[in-house]
C-alpha cells in the first residue's frame, strides 16, 4: 500500500508541477531539480536493506534523522539533572563550576531522591575538624622501593595520547605541572605532548609495551630503563586490565595510525596496531612479581605497581599468596571499577564483566590486610570519583590515593557526546582530527584542570573535617551508609561481608565463607 502510495505520489507531483509551470511562472520548472531527487532517493530505497525504507520510501529517512539525533535530544531537553548516564547533568555542572572557579552552592535543597536505592550518604559531627594540608599528600614506595614518591591525593588517570588529541594531553599535563599532581600517560606510551610541560608522569606500560617494545612486540629493556630513569617519570603502573574491557585486547585500526602516533608507540605508520589480551613477559603470578622487581630495577628503584579489574577474586588472592611466598612486593595497586571508562570497548564487556569499584576496593584492602601487606603498598581507586564525596567513599572503603579520567575530560572541555571512538568528537577532546582538537585551547583549559584540581580536594577534606575526623586515613566503610532498596540504609561494613584480621589468611586458621573457598583455590604458580 505505502508502495502504491510513493509511486501516486510521484504521479501527482509530476502533473501539479508541469501545470504550474505552464500556467504560472517558468521558474516552476526548477521544481523539477527537487522531483528528479526525490524520485531517485525512492526508487533506491524501494531495494534498500533497511526494512523501514523499503515500507516507506523517502518518509522512512525521518525515522533514522530522528534516531541520529536522539541522544542530543534527551541531553538537552528531557535529561534530568539527575538521570544522566554515565555522569549526570548534575555533576558535569558541578565540575564545571570547581572548574572555572565558581561558587558550587546549589539553591532550594538537594534533587536526589533520597530514599531511592544505590543513595549515599554519612553522618556529620557536632565538633567539626580541619584537616590539615599535609594530608593532600602521601609516600608510595615500599621497602623494595629506593626512589619514593610524595603523589597528591587525586590525580589524572591513564588516557593515552591517540585515545585523547594532543591539545588535550598538553592541557592536562600544564594543569598536573600547576597544581602539583600526576598525570597518567595511559598504555599508548608518553608521548612529546605529556613531555612539554614537565609534570609529573605515571609511565603505564599496557600488553603492547609501547615506547618500550621490540619490533615483535616484546618488552625492550633498553628502551624502558632510558625513559623510566627521566625525571618527569615518577611511577611505573603495568595494566592488567581495565574496567572498560577486562581481559580483552585492543586495536588501533590502521587509519588512525599516523607518523606522530607511530613514533611515540614504536609501532609502524598506516600499520593496524594490536594491543594482546594478555601479558607476553608473563603468566603467572610469581613471573608477574619478577617483572614488577625487574621494572623497578630497570627505572632506579621508582615505584612500581600494576592496574585491574577485578575478576575472579582467587586469583588476585593468587598474587597475594606470590606476594607472601616471593617477599617481592608492588609499590601500589590501582583498583579499576567495572563501570568503564574513557576507552571504547565492547559493550557486553563494559556492562557484564568485572567487579565495580565500590565492590572490589574493600576486598583488595582486606586481602591485603589478611596476608599481613597492606602497610607495604598503596591502594589507588579509579572508578567514578568525580567530586569529593565520591573521594570520602573510595578511601572509606579502602583506598589511599583516587584517580580520576573522565572529570578531567570535562574541565578541559568534553561535553558527555559519546562520540569518542569515532574520530568526531565535538569538542577536540577525543580525536585526532586536527581540525577539531584545535578548538581545545590550552593556555585556557590548563587553568581548570589545575582549578578542579584544588576545587575537589579542598571540597574532599571539607567533607572530612565535617564529620568530625582530623585526616583522611581515619574514615572506616562503617561511616558509609548505603541505601541498597527502599528501605532503612546500612553501612558497608554490612554489605562487604567479614573483614579479615591482620595476616590472618596466611595462619592456616578457619576463615568465614566466602573467604575460605577463594584462598584454597588460589595459587602463586598460576591465576
Amino acid at each position: 500500500m505505502y508502495r502504491r502510495a510513493f509511486f501516486t505520489t510521484v504521479a501527482v507531483l509530476f502533473v501539479v508541477i508541469a501545470a504550474l509551470a505552464v500556467l504560472v511562472s517558468p521558474w516552476w520548472h526548477l521544481a523539477w531539480v527537487v522531483w528528479l531527487a526525490l524520485t531517485a532517493l525512492g526508487i533506491k530505497d524501494l531495494s534498500s536493506s533497511y526494512n523501514v525504507l523499503t515500507n516507506y520510501p523517502i518518509v522512512g529517512h525521518l525515522r533514522y534523522l530522528l534516531e541520529f539525533i536522539r541522544p542530543e535530544l534527551r541531553q538537552y531537553f528531557f535529561e534530568s539533572e539527575s538521570s544522566g548516564r554515565p555522569f549526570s547533568r548534575e555533576q558535569r555542572q558541578l565540575i564545571n563550576a570547581r572548574a572555572e572557579g565558581a561558587s558550587d552552592a546549589m539553591p532550594f535543597g538537594t534533587l536526589r531522591d533520597v530514599d531511592a536505592p544505590g543513595y549515599d550518604y554519612s553522618a556529620h559531627s557536632l565538633s567539626p575538624k580541619e584537616v590539615d594540608q599535609a594530608h593532600a599528600r602521601i609516600r608510595v614506595g615500599g621497602p623494595q622501593c629506593t626512589a619514593p614518591y610524595e603523589s597528591s591525593i587525586f590525580n589524572i588517570s591513564g588516557m593515552s595520547f591517540g585515545a585523547l588529541s594532543g591539545n588535550a594531553i598538553l592541557a592536562m599535563n600544564k594543569g598536573a605541572k600547576k597544581g602539583g599532581f600526576a598525570h597518567d600517560t595511559g598504555e599508548g606510551a608518553i608521548s612529546p605532548y605529556h613531555e612539554k610541560y614537565g609534570g609529573d608522569l605515571i609511565w603505564q606500560l599496557g600488553t603492547g609495551y609501547f615506547g618500550c617494545r621490540t619490533e615483535d612486540g616484546r618488552f625492550d629493556s633498553e628502551a624502558f630503563k632510558e625513559k623510566a630513569r627521566g625525571e618527569q617519570v615518577k611511577m611505573i603502573e603495568i595494566k592488567l586490565s581495565q574496567g572498560a574491557k577486562p581481559s580483552h585486547g585492543g586495536l588501533l585500526p590502521a587509519s588512525k595510525v599516523n607518523e606522530e602516533i607511530a613514533e611515540t608507540r614504536k609501532i609502524e605508520v598506516g600499520q593496524a596496531c594490536e594491543s594482546p589480551a594478555a601479558h607476553p613477559e608473563f603468566s603467572t603470578p610469581k613471573g608477574l612479581l619478577a617483572f614488577v622487581a625487574r621494572l623497578r630495577e630497570l627505572s632506579g628503584g621508582k615505584p612500581v605497581g600494576f592496574k585491574l579489574c577485578i575478576g575472579k577474586r582467587s586469583e588476585f588472592l593468587s598474587i597475594c599468596k606470590a606476594m607472601v611466598e616471593t617477599g617481592t612486593y608492588p609499590d601500589f595497586i590501582t583498583v579499576d571499577g567495572a563501570e568503564g571508562g574513557t576507552g571504547a570497548a565492547p559493550a557486553e564487556f563494559s556492562d557484564s564483566f568485572g567487579l565495580f569499584i565500590n565492590e572490589a576496593l574493600p576486598f583488595v584492602d582486606q586481602a591485603l590486610t589478611g596476608c599481613g601487606l597492606r602497610e607495604h603498598i598503596r591502594v589507588i581507586a579509579s572508578g567514578k570519583v568525580a567530586l569529593g564525596y565520591d573521594m570520602v567513599v573510595k578511601h572509606a572503603l579502602g583506598a589511599d590515593i583516587c584517580h580520576a579520567a573522565r572529570p578531567f575530560m570535562f574541565a578541559v572541555g568534553c561535553i558527555q557526546s559519546r562520540r569518542c571512538h569515532t574520530n568526531q568528537c565535538p569538542t577536540g577532546v577525543a580525536t585526532q582530527d586536527p581540525r577539531r582538537s584545535q578548538a581545545l585551547d590550552v593556555e585556557e583549559k590548563y587553568q581548570r584542570v589545575a582549578t578542579f584540581h584544588s576545587a575537589t580536594i579542598t571540597s574532599f577534606f571539607n567533607m572530612v573535617g565535617a564529620m568530625g575526623l582530623d585526616s583522611p586515613a581515619q574514615l572506616t566503610p562503617h561511616m558509609i551508609q548505603h541505601r541498597s532498596r527502599y528501605a532503612p540504609a546500612t553501612s558497608y561494613d554490612h554489605m562487604i561481608g567479614p573483614t579479615l584480621s591482620e595476616g590472618e589468611l596466611i595462619r592456616g586458621e578457619a576463615l568465614a565463607d566466602p573467604w575460605q573457598a577463594h584462598w584454597q583455590a588460589a595459587s602463586a604458580e598460576r591465576f
